[in-house]
């Protein structure tokens, strides 16, 4: 398991970047970055250095705890996976690399792809002093034109992009995505219910081309949530000085809300039950929300069952449990 802060390589690189550049205006134009992510819209009012590091900044802490948490999710049920080679679709400044070669010590190899060249003379700085992602390849360029050309990988991640398209190019994306992964492909998108609804169409489009589903599902089977519920995740990390105040936040943490699916061509030996929301721990019993393999159930774990019990107050939103079924 891979911690959510950002690598110490990652962070020293960013604080070298951060010499001589106004905090005031990283501030806002952090502000502005942070406005058009919201409001739905991609990186290309990214368009300058000082756009870029604010991005990175602001964006880039966050990013990376939901990445990390996303492969944590999945090396737990695929232990054996061991890539070699990354390929990273809509890498901005390559943020899910870092949390991949952090996760996985088997790559070797990692290639990028941004249609943003400002996003990607970034990400090649940060990564130029690091032991694993020196080497990197960065190809700057529209997305679904590059997957086309380039070699298959072992694992491939696509993080906070999928949102940036149209319906017809998300469906075009997936399976151009899918066609380059040799073993594995994750999917983040925020965990907003337009990010979920995302997440299922891409689930459904790749069950449908043969693919499995390691997390979070417990299956390959439809989502049992009915709106208004939709899936999502959360994942705490530590705000540095630098990052509260582009920020312009007080509390020292944040809270990441995401949403992922990691998709295998092998399927899992073993799958998971997962924890859909924070449980409820009680006096007499702890009750968590658990999708299982025969759909969504609440789960009571009686305080007189002292060992489950136990374990059970060590259960956290998004954790994987083991199910009985």
């Amino acid at each position: 398991m891979i911690s959510p802060t950002l690598p110490p390589e990652l962070k020293a690189a960013l604080d070298g970047k951060l010499q001589g550049f106004s905090r005031t205006d990283a501030a806002r134009r952090s502000s502005q970055i942070s406005s058009t992510y919201r409001a739905g819209g991609g990186s290309g009012t990214i368009k300058s250095e000082a756009d870029a590091l604010a991005y990175a900044l602001a964006r880039m802490p966050a990013t990376y705890a939901a990445v990390a948490a996303s492969l944590n999710a999945l090396t737990e049920i695929a232990p054996d996976l061991a890539p070699e080679t990354l390929l990273d679709v809509g890498a901005g400044p390559g943020t899910a690399s870092w949390a991949a070669a952090e996760a996985f010590p088997s790559l070797q190899a990692f290639t990028l792809l941004d249609a943003n060249a400002t996003l990607s003379r970034l990400a090649l700085e940060l990564a130029r002093d690091s032991v694993r992602l020196a080497d990197c390849r960065y190809l700057p360029g529209d997305a679904g034109t590059n997957l086309a050309e380039v070699s298959s990988a072992d694992i491939v991640i696509a993080s906070y992009i999928v949102g940036e398209l149209g319906e017809s190019d998300q469906r075009a994306l997936t399976e151009a995505m899918w066609a380059k992964a040799r073993h594995a492909l994750i999917v983040i998108e925020p965990g907003t219910p337009a990010g979920y609804a995302r997440i299922l169409a891409l689930r459904q489009q790749l069950i449908a081309a043969g693919g499995s589903v390691a997390a979070p599902c417990p299956h390959d089977k439809p989502c049992p949530l009915t709106a208004p519920d939709w899936c999502h995740f959360s994942q705490r990390l530590p705000r540095s000085q630098a990052h509260r105040q582009i920020k312009g936040a007080e509390v020292p943490f944040e809270d990441e809300r995401f949403i992922y699916v990691a998709l295998t061509r092998t399927p899992p030996v073993a799958r998971a039950s997962r924890i859909l929301a924070p449980p409820d721990v009680g006096k007499a019993e702890i009750t968590a929300k658990l999708c299982t393999e025969g759909g969504v159930a609440l789960t009571k774990v009686s305080r007189r069952d002292k060992a489950a019990y136990a374990d059970a107050r060590r259960w956290r939103w998004g954790d994987a449990v083991m199910s009985e079924s």
